[in-house]
């Protein structure tokens, strides 16, 4: 089949390179003539591990192209997924959706046949509708099918997520024509036993927000679990491993932390609350999820300060990671920006190192040092703080790191390091939702 991608942002890079990995030819379509270009030449616009290889492969392979020219781009395609930004509306928190309905006004001037046209991007209940309107006013006389695929990549697991899913939703109107073009576009699925469920199309657009915000929920949940326990003289992880195992749980996104960030997370859920409000649908449990949240990340940067004996005007913090999490290098959201501004508030200097984040970190932190390794950014520092649990971090040389520094204080906000073992090293430990050496 002829796939088309417009859009070769995170969602659509990965969704192209693997669609044309099945055995698709697929174009993939940005306005971004420097960005398309760099595809070309092998540089990927984002850190996803495999992907270089990945795309690199097919583009050989002629599976898998690129270009600026849209109305090119769809030619003939049996699919033609949209798959644009759709970031948190200034002033409202609404998703802004003005790049999905310039996507699909461009595509549907340019067809010149029948088409199915698949919104990739997350998208909030009736864009479907709208996208249909667009495509009825502008073309009467083609039969154009508008259909529904959230997409449910991890940052870091994308490809593995996109070739071994859960599950696939797609969300129709019913057309028998766009039901098969869609079971034939995941066909190559059927090998691993991946569920394709079909559901009505506004059903698809609330099932990718709604679980986002029921994992969101369960971060900030036990986040607020940490904060009980560390007043109480309980263990966060204890707890987590405690409620995990049932299984009517589960113990994934149950890991105490310094607050969820990301590309998804914080602008889904704002994105449901208002969808909520305005439907007179009130999310009151996500609501308070949102609001919990962006509090805690700057109250991480307090406890820091706390480790510190109170005062850390004149002192240097060493962060280790930067990026929301690990194996990625995408700073949206990231709770090291509210960390690292509480800190300059404070009067803090601030050092970091991360293995991917620094060149997207640097401009959105210009006060901070970016540091060469993790030995060099503790190395006369007063508080070393884990703040994105990176494998590089796992194994540090922990005596090596203390015997560096000004003053050995550990910040683990990832819990990564048992508590008598970063003691033995030489540390005061400061930990989320557990004792520490303070404690």
């Amino acid at each position: 089949m002829k796939i088309t991608m417009i859009g070769t942002g995170y969602v659509g890079l990965v969704s192209g390179a693997c669609f044309a990995d099945f055995g698709h030819d697929v174009v993939c379509v940005d306005k971004d003539a420097g960005k398309i270009a760099a595809i070309e030449a092998g540089t990927m616009p984002i850190y996803e591990p495999g992907l270089d290889q990945l795309v690199g492969t097919n583009a050989a392979a002629g599976r898998l192209t690129f270009t600026t020219d849209l109305p090119e781009g769809v030619k003939g395609a049996d699919a033609i997924f949209i798959a644009v930004g759709t970031p948190s509306r200034r002033g409202d928190g609404h998703a802004d959706l003005s790049y999905v309905y310039a996507a699909a006004k461009e595509i549907v001037e340019s067809l010149d046949g029948p088409a199915v046209i698949v919104t990739k991007s997350t998208v909030p209940v009736g864009t479907g509708d709208e996208v249909e309107r667009i495509a009825r006013e502008l073309r009467p006389d083609l039969d154009i099918q508008v259909v529904s695929n959230p997409e449910f990549l991890r940052e870091g697991a994308a490809i593995g997520d996109f070739k071994r899913p859960d599950r696939v939703v797609v969300g129709t109107t019913g057309s028998d024509r766009a039901i098969s073009v869609m079971s034939q576009v995941y066909r190559p699925l059927n090998l691993n036993q991946a569920p394709l469920m079909f559901t009505g199309r506004r059903t698809a657009e609330l099932i990718k927000y709604a679980a986002n915000a029921f994992l969101a929920t369960k971060i900030t949940f036990i986040n607020e679990m940490a904060d009980l326990c560390e007043a109480v003289g309980a263990e966060v992880q204890d707890v987590s491993r405690g409620i995990g195992l049932d299984k009517r749980i589960g113990s994934k996104f149950l890991h105490a932390g310094p607050g969820y960030g990301g590309s998804c997370f914080p602008k889904d859920t704002l994105a449901l609350v208002k969808t909520g409000q305005d439907y007179d649908a009130p999310i009151r449990i996500v609501e308070t999820v949102v609001q919990v949240n962006d509090l805690r990340k700057r109250a991480m940067g307090r406890k820091i300060v706390k480790a510190l004996g109170g005062e850390a005007r004149g002192k240097t913090v060493a962060l280790l990671g930067v990026t929301f999490k690990p194996n990625t290098d995408d700073m949206r959201d990231a709770p090291s920006l509210a960390i690292v501004q509480a800190l300059e508030d404070a009067g803090a200097k601030v050092v970091a190192y991360d293995p991917e984040g620094m060149d997207v970190a640097a401009p959105m932190m210009p006060g901070v040092t970016m540091a060469g390794s993790a030995y060099e950014a503790a190395s006369g520092a007063d508080a070393l703080v884990l703040v994105t649990e990176w494998d590089a971090f796992r194994a540090l040389d922990l005596k090596r790191l203390a015997g560096s520094m000004t003053a050995p204080v550990l910040v683990d906000l990832r819990n990564i390091y048992p508590v008598a073992e970063a003691e033995a090293a030489g540390f005061t430990v400061t930990r989320v939702g557990g004792k520490g050496s303070a404690a």
